[in-house]
């Protein structure tokens, strides 16, 4: 394992025309210390974590410097916000520092609150230390469930001030990425009429992160094909798992489907199948019901930005299948999550309508519920569930149909049972309220309660009773939080 110094760091983005990208130095903000570290996102890098207190990575963290080999820039993109095209978007508040080779592997090291770039927009170009804790929080929550994630190395802290609604202090967070891209990156070349860039840009993109299409006689559209396929892979499993993203502007969108940009998120307390995380999201747009439709469009404003080197009716019809990707995926995912893999898929669907419609009714906490079938025949874990249905017929219908079901397949019965379930339906996810405890406890300088939390969260399948108070359902206020998009 090396420190910062000596991992093998490339610019291949910096290759391509400067129209995608502004030279760029941090900002550094001041008495740097480093809050936390991911030793997960550490290996992927190569990186000893241990090394990340020296004063040297305090100040490269802090923006307080850069490695000579860096070439940090901010990156030009475009993109919908709220369904409205905004041309003036760009890295407003971090910067692309390098990127790293490790196991054949690239990774984007990006230096989130870095300070102004010239696409800040009047913004301060920072971040501050609540919102870089829950960026930490739910990137390396995610990735411990298994969905495609953005990381976060680190958290540094300072005594740097900002302002928002109220004075609050700076922080970075260090973001490592499969990649940077988004789909606002595509209609940027579009939109501005720079085809030849478009081209160039889908050429990096996939020499980098598919080159395997490389010998399609349709790459472009191959290309595409596997964008819609990655996204409706993504979103079923947001859904799978109760996780609401709040912003999914097109710029908040991966080009290789990793969940991007942690603002206003929410993992669902009670299932509310339209519950709005972002306090501005007064319309509902960003609702967790309605993210699989907000991907489709969001896929189609991408398709639209190819239209100039592809034919119309080709992106139209890769766009069609869309819809049927996603029911697949989603079938996919809610089907290893009720134990009824071995099923007709058919007969799945039956199931996972009939559990959502019971969801629906009786407003049980969606995590506690489905790690509740590990034990679904057990009459205590089971009342204990049912005691908390608003609807108690409902429910009462639904377990009577779901444990006959399983009963005709062999389901349910076996030692295995409980041990497979519990391993596909996490315990512990980052509720808000959660987070908020640590964000408090953080501002006042105890950054205890965030590595106990960040460790918990680490292991979200296993039943570490000693941490069962973080599984417990949430207090009322805490289910009815609201979050900013204020960083």
């Amino acid at each position: 394992m090396n420190d910062l110094l000596s991992l093998e760091y490339l610019n291949t983005f910096t290759d391509l025309p400067s129209a995608l990208f502004h030279d760029c130095q941090p900002q550094g903000i001041e008495s740097p210390e480093i809050a936390i570290v991911s030793e997960s996102t550490a290996q992927l890098i190569g990186l000893d974590p241990n090394c990340m207190n020296d004063e040297l990575s305090k100040k490269l963290m802090a923006g307080q410097g850069v490695l000579n080999i860096w070439q940090p820039i901010a990156m030009k993109y475009t993109g919908h916000q709220f369904g409205y095209y905004n041309p003036d978007l760009g890295d407003g508040r971090g910067l692309l520092l390098s990127q790293v080779k490790h196991n054949d592997k690239l990774w984007d090291l990006h230096l989130k609150g870095a300070g102004q770039t010239p696409f800040s927009r009047q913004g301060d170009g920072r971040a501050v230390l609540r919102s870089s804790i829950r960026e930490f929080l739910c990137s390396e929550a995610m990735a411990a469930l298994g969905i495609p994630t953005t990381r976060a190395l680190c958290v540094t802290t300072s005594t740097t001030p900002v302002y928002r609604e109220q004075q609050e202090t700076a922080a970075t967070l260090l973001r490592v990425a499969n990649t940077h891209i988004r789909f606002g990156h595509f209609e940027f070349c579009s939109f501005t009429q720079q085809h030849d860039l478009l081209k160039q840009l889908i050429d990096y993109t996939i020499e980098h992160y598919d080159p395997d299409l490389n010998d399609q006689n349709q790459r472009y559209l191959a290309w595409y094909e596997r964008v819609v396929d990655r996204t409706a892979k993504l979103i079923a499993k947001w859904q799978s798992v109760g996780f609401n993203h709040g912003v999914m502007n097109t710029d908040n969108m991966s080009i290789l489907g990793d969940t991007f940009d942690y603002g206003p998120f929410a993992f669902l307390d009670d299932y509310e199948p339209s519950y709005i995380c972002n306090h501005s999201d007064h319309q509902g747009r960003y609702a967790f019901n309605q993210q699989p439709n907000i991907a489709n469009w969001n896929l189609a404003v991408l398709g639209q930005a190819l239209l100039p080197v592809l034919e119309k009716d080709n992106i139209i019809a890769v766009l069609e299948t869309y819809a049927e990707r996603f029911k697949n995926h989603f079938i996919h995912e809610m089907a290893i999550k009720l134990g009824i893999t071995t099923l007709p898929q058919e007969q799945q669907q039956q199931i996972i309508d009939h559990t959502f419609a019971m969801l629906t009714q009786c407003k049980l906490d969606y995590t506690r519920f489905f790690r509740a079938l590990a034990d679904v025949m057990n009459t205590e874990t089971m009342t204990s569930i049912r005691n908390e249905a608003l609807d108690i017929a409902c429910f009462d219908d639904w377990l009577e149909g779901y444990r006959l079901q399983l009963t005709q397949h062999g389901l349910g019965h076996d030692e295995s049972w409980g041990s497979t379930m519990r391993a596909v339906n996490p315990k512990y996810i980052l509720r808000n309220y959660l987070a908020q405890g640590v964000i408090e406890a953080a501002e006042q300088g105890d950054f205890a309660p965030l590595k106990r939390l960040h460790q918990v969260l680490c292991s979200p399948f296993a039943e570490q009773p000693e941490a069962d108070v973080y599984a417990q359902r949430p207090p009322d206020w805490g289910k009815h939080m609201e979050i900013s998009c204020s960083s």
